[in-house]
């Protein structure tokens, strides 16, 4: 009783909190999160609940369905003519299963893949480290006074947390510097410290932060940040626009402001202080599981994620947190899973490179295997793929063309404007209800012909959605 009036002269209303649920009055059901519970209201005769009709049928990679590539040569060709598309156009089509004849046009059939590259590291990087894992990034002790914030890889640390009301709309769930703060100013206070000095450790990763075969553009333009174990908001400008030039130094300010609201004073610059791996922690915060971070990454396009979950594959394949060593475990990663990686070439996670050459054989082959039933620890690189029309970076693509492209296409965008480069790679269910894969990509584009080029892209990706192509 006494617990009973304290709470309710603090005005505090207990609602369904452990043991005080079996006896404390409950409100009505919240229709957010227990929907079925909400009563009907008095009068209304609602009949009995039934199982819904099936929305479409289930796709099933059938072996014994074959390509026919000459309808696929027809239903394309007019697009195919289309100026806007430039002197070199690849097309490649094959059954999910990957049985049969398969679809090629385009020669020399190698191309500048842009972003379609990031299905390569996002396929690895589930291959490589499981759909499951995460990355933390924690607060050790350091010398004297000094507090180590310390790096692990974090592609998607934020500086704050995300508003509640805000919550339902940003995936993945997102740790973030001001609750490691919390966490840390608790720590402190528990030793009795109230003043601290503040250093930071984004050694995990090695070499480079800016990639040799990047244009000399990229940073200043702030198309991509310097890439870093250590950073909030993926290198962006706290105004919106551009990246930050040293993203560690950024994201530790971040902390050490979240700190001093806590009541806790920093004092002294702050400085690159590698940690002793095993100095106490005083706070971690851990990211969402990669499925989630390659969904998202695959979704939005996002360079930096992707070259940070690159450098995480070099570092579980090759131990080697560099540029290099990230292409390389990617490289051995595909080669493992059966991937023809010979004949292709490419020097960077997120397809920045205009150096990158593919053929359309490796990304095939790399979206059947995310596809297939042996393999489902590499679905999020297929399920993350944005809908044409939807979702992503097709939400507002496919207004031109056969309507039968939308919603019907799964496919990862390639986009480099100043390089000439638009192109799609993905899955797709043809007028028989067939999986098909596929890859267009033209990449010799005039850049007054972008947006003509990018229609005409999509139109013969929702041609092939339109034909009935297989003997299904």
């Amino acid at each position: 009783m006494v617990v009973l009036v304290l709470l309710l002269a603090g005005g505090v209303a207990v609602y369904r909190f452990d043991a005080l649920d079996r006896w404390w009055p409950k409100g009505p059901p919240d229709p957010r999160v227990e929907p079925a519970a909400v009563a009907p209201p008095e009068g209304l005769d609602l009949p009995a609940p039934s199982p819904a009709a099936t929305v479409a049928p289930a796709e099933d990679p059938d072996p014994e369905t074959r390509l026919l590539p000459g309808k696929v040569r027809a239903a394309i060709a007019n697009a195919l003519k289309d100026r806007d598309l430039g002197r070199h156009v690849v097309v490649d089509v094959e059954t999910a299963a990957g049985t049969g004849p398969a679809y090629h046009y385009g020669t020399p059939h190698t191309f500048t893949p842009a972003s379609t590259t990031k299905l390569l590291t996002s396929v690895a990087a589930l291959q490589a480290l499981g759909p499951d894992a995460t990355f933390d990034t924690v607060v050790r002790q350091g010398a004297g006074d000094r507090i180590v914030l310390v790096g692990g890889g974090d592609p998607n640390l934020a500086s704050r947390p995300v508003p509640a009301d805000q919550k339902d709309e940003v995936y993945p769930p997102r740790a973030d510097v001001r609750t490691l703060a919390k966490q840390v100013a608790a720590s402190l206070r528990e030793q009795g410290r109230t003043r601290v000095r503040v250093g930071y450790d984004d050694t995990l990763f090695t070499g480079p932060e800016v990639n040799p075969r990047w244009e000399d553009s990229y940073i200043p333009d702030g198309v991509v940040a310097p890439i870093t174990s250590l950073w909030v908001d993926e290198g962006h400008d706290p105004s919106g626009y551009g990246r930050v030039a040293d993203p560690a130094q950024v994201a530790t300010r971040a902390f050490a402001d979240a700190l001093e609201r806590q009541g806790i004073q920093v004092r002294g610059p702050l400085r690159p202080a590698p940690a002793r791996p095993d100095a106490p922690v005083l706070g971690r915060v851990t990211s969402a599981p990669l499925s989630q971070i390659v969904e998202r990454l695959l979704d939005v396009s996002s360079n930096e994620a992707a070259e940070v979950v690159a450098r995480h594959v070099g570092l579980a394949v090759e131990q080697d947190g560099s540029f290099q060593g990230a292409v390389r475990g990617v490289r051995s990663v595909l080669a493992g899973l059966g991937v023809p990686v010979e004949g292709s070439r490419w020097y960077d996670g997120s397809g920045l490179s205009r150096d990158n050459r593919l053929t359309g054989d490796l990304l095939l082959e790399v979206l059947r295997v995310a596809s297939a039933d042996e393999h489902p620890r590499l679905r999020a690189a297929i399920t993350g793929m944005p809908i044409a029309g939807f979702t992503g970076s097709l939400t507002g693509r496919f207004a031109e063309g056969d309507p039968a492209g939308l919603g019907r296409i799964r496919a990862k965008t390639g986009t480099l404007i100043e390089g000439g480069v638009h192109g799609l790679a993905g899955y797709v269910t043809d007028a028989t209800g067939a999986p098909l894969l596929f890859v267009v990509v033209a990449d010799k584009v005039k850049y007054e012909r972008t947006l003509g080029a990018r229609d005409a892209v999509d139109e013969i990706a929702a041609e092939i959605a339109a034909c009935a192509c297989t003997t299904r």
